[in-house]
């Protein structure tokens, strides 16, 4: 599931996080950056937590807040079900090739270098590396 801008900015408090968060402590943080109320901040992350995107733990009358995945995980995620909506093989491989093709340098090594460590390098149908 795709995340607002609010979300992701929320998110990214938690990700950075050395442990859970209480709402207050989330807010203090975007209220360096940007004007919002309290009840926003709680709003969100009470919406992020029934999506399941987070967790929440109460702690005496306050919950405190965590990812339930890592930011590399639910990446990878909306990427599968992007390609998931995809209606058959041939449209699903055209939109990887898009995709490749708009990667740095370094990104389509880490690709490769992941392909390799789950695939092989040394594959006969594997065409040779540039």
């Amino acid at each position: 599931m795709a995340l607002g801008e609010l979300e992701r900015d929320v998110m990214d408090r938690l990700w950075a996080a050395d442990g859970p968060l209480t709402v207050r402590e989330v807010h203090e943080q975007l209220a360096e950056h940007r004007k919002i109320a309290y009840t926003t901040v709680m709003t969100v992350l009470d919406r992020l937590a029934k999506k399941h995107v987070v967790r929440q733990e109460r702690e005496g009358r306050a919950f405190r807040y965590t990812p339930a995945a890592t930011r590399e995980q639910m990446v990878a995620e909306l990427m599968l079900d992007a390609l998931g909506g995809v209606p058959t093989v041939d449209d699903r491989q055209a939109a990887l090739v898009h995709f490749i093709g708009g990667v740095s340098p370094a990104e389509a090594a880490a690709l490769r270098e992941a392909l390799d460590a789950l695939t092989g390098p040394e594959r006969p149908d594997a065409p040779p590396a540039p």
